[in-house]
């Protein structure tokens, strides 16, 4: 278990029986990062939102390659949460008694999967297909790989070299943490090249502190953060007191304002929430599959109360 605290710019991290520099896997708040690239890549002219899916991956005339990326941004596309893939029973019944990664495809297989699904309609529905493929556009606007998109975009800019997005087991580093599901079984470590822009990236607690410090302030150890419109609410998503902007979640809770991500693997759980009006951020990264959304939430409510 990992802690990071952030406030009037004092930066507090904490870890047990992990060294600080240790990377966890962040589950979904990769695709607040993803949206931080898409906001990013916006501010760069390399897309627009109105850019398609078609116009910047190989998706021939298929439904999906009409979809925005505006729409994947705030899961209003009408993709499914996860694509038709063939074995997801043997998968999920791999992942409950071995411990196995149920994720691993390639972009290729990614593409084929997007070209045989048909959306539904545009409200919003969280999709983890959606930010798998909008990760990947972004990238081909770029002409990176999304490996190569999220190193030379955020990593390296803002001296975060433990952010990385493994393909790979092969890939995982030496300074990885091993996840436990809730009853302590060892778990495969969620590596995929299509997974990476939706639950794919690891961190270690120093460098998660490291940005949210940077989305607080707008200034990292390397220059200053990417795409923090990101983190502007555009459209509702359940509701007016809970907004989204890209990939980004605010809520709207006793006063105040919490923009947030949480994720979830096999073994791991982690929560990154943000006061961005009292300028204080918590972090919160475990190697077990145990929920942490509500010590998150108290924690940066607790972080925020005056004294």
């Amino acid at each position: 278990m990992a802690a990071a605290t952030v406030s009037a710019g004092e930066v507090a991290v904490a870890s047990r029986g992990a060294y600080l520099a240790a990377d966890f896997e962040i589950g979904s708040v990769s695709k607040g990062i993803t949206g931080l690239l898409y906001a990013d890549a916006l501010g760069r002219g390399e897309i627009s939102p109105d850019t398609t899916l078609g116009e910047r991956l190989p998706l021939g005339d298929c439904p999906a390659a009409a979809l925005t990326l505006a729409a994947l941004s705030r899961h209003s596309s009408g993709l499914p949460r996860l694509p038709r893939r063939s074995g997801s029973l043997r998968r999920t019944l791999a992942l409950m008694v071995r411990g196995s990664n149920p994720y691993g495809e390639t972009l290729a297989e990614l593409l084929a999967q997007a070209r045989s699904a048909v959306p539904g309609a545009a409200r919003p529905r969280y999709s983890n297909f959606g930010f798998e493929l909008l990760g990947h556009a972004i990238a081909a606007g770029a002409g990176l790989s999304f490996q190569d998109l999220l190193r030379d975009r955020l990593a390296v800019p803002l001296g975060l070299g433990s952010v990385y997005a493994p393909s790979t087991p092969a890939e995982v580093r030496p300074t990885a943490v091993t996840g436990r599901s809730r009853r302590g079984r060892v778990m495969q470590p969620w590596t995929g090249e299509a997974l990476a822009p939706a639950g794919g990236i690891r961190a270690s607690i120093s460098d998660m502190a490291g940005l949210v410090s940077a989305l607080l302030d707008g200034i990292g150890p390397g220059g200053g953060a990417p795409g923090l419109a990101a983190l502007d609410p555009v459209a509702d998503f359940a509701g007016p007191a809970a907004r989204i902007g890209a990939g980004w979640m605010t809520l709207e809770t006793k006063g105040r304002t919490v923009t947030w991500h949480n994720g979830g693997t096999g073994g791991f759980r982690a929560w990154v929430g943000l006061d961005r009006k009292a300028g204080t951020g918590v972090v919160l990264l475990a190697a077990t599959a145990v929920p942490v959304d509500r010590q998150g939430f108290r924690l940066l409510a607790e972080l925020t109360a005056p004294n």
